[in-house]
């Protein structure tokens, strides 16, 4: 997988403002283009800033309406478009359910399939180059938080070792950087690792979901080249953020610290912080001493192979 970008499509908590939509997350990821949370109105921002609607795969932090009931309108519009591949919906139990009825809701019925499937802690989709693992976090009904994960990719291909064994430039040369060893003319098996640096370590995404903060998704969130956590509140709402099972932003700061997180992006403010969100950057950079900033609707950010 070569390309891993991020579009915030929507980036407010509960209710939509007039500057951030409700949840959701495009994530291009080569060829893929999945969605995570698909609150009211994310087809629209969708066409906004330019994703495209070829979207394979939904995954659902959790049921709660402004995470999903965009959905049921998105679905409508890719049967007018004449969609015909299988889309794939995940999420937490109860998603089998609702998105049943998600799909099926008004008098025409879908011209395309979709598949749904109920997710729980440590169950992985596996798609080509990478895979999504869901994580159990800590919110007021059944939610996780997703691990987007590249697969270990193959070590720097050293030119001048190549042609100094003696392998013919042109095809052999790509197979030995998809790992294929390669037979030369004189009979001699170049392998690999003849000519291949160290494997290097893919790239890692987290997306909290709601939340509180919780040892599971520190956990999964380990060396992440980016963790997106939610900020609903500020200090001075903590007592709002435990009733609610929320995070303050220097909760998710706290988090980030805490899993050497490279990157954190916070997300899912409040509307009391809609259009002036310093209060949680500066609590949250008291505690998180890497690249720090707060998400606004779209917001596109692409991530650099790790070298």
């Amino acid at each position: 997988m070569s390309l891993l970008r991020l579009t915030f499509l929507g980036t407010s908590a509960a209710q939509p403002t007039l500057h951030r939509n409700l949840s959701g997350l495009a994530v291009k990821a080569d060829g893929d283009l999945l969605l995570f949370d698909c609150g009211e109105g994310t087809q629209r921002q969708m066409v906004r800033f330019g994703t495209g609607f070829t979207v394979d795969a939904a995954f659902f932090t959790h049921f709660h309406a402004d995470h999903y009931l965009g959905i049921i309108g998105f679905l409508r519009t890719l049967g007018m478009m004449g969609r015909t591949e299988p889309m794939y919906l995940y999420g937490p139990q109860p998603a089998r359910r609702l998105l049943h009825q998600a799909v099926h809701l008004g008098l025409e019925s879908l011209a395309f399939p979709v598949e749904i499937q109920e997710l729980k802690d440590g169950d992985k989709v596996q798609r080509g180059g990478y895979s999504v693992q869901a994580v159990a976090v800590d919110h007021r009904i059944n939610a996780l938080g997703y691990v987007l994960a590249e697969e270990e990719r193959p070590g720097r291909f050293h030119l001048e070792k190549a042609r100094a064994l003696g392998v013919p430039e042109g095809p052999s040369f790509g197979k030995l950087q998809r790992g294929e060893a390669v037979t030369l003319p004189d009979g001699r098996t170049v392998k690999p690792e003849d000519v291949l640096g160290a494997s290097r370590p893919g790239r890692k995404l987290v997306l909290s979901g709601d939340t509180r903060p919780c040892p599971a998704l520190v956990k999964a969130s380990r060396d992440a080249d980016l963790l997106i956590h939610e900020s609903t509140f500020s200090d001075d709402e903590q007592e709002r953020a435990h009733e609610t099972r929320h995070s303050t932003a220097r909760e998710a700061g706290r988090v980030a610290q805490e899993a050497g997180a490279r990157r954190l992006i916070l997300t899912h403010l409040s509307s009391r912080h809609d259009t002036d969100p310093t209060r949680l950057l500066t609590q949250a950079r008291e505690e998180f001493k890497g690249p720090l900033e707060v998400a606004y609707d779209g917001l596109s950010v692409e991530l650099p192979l790790r070298d």
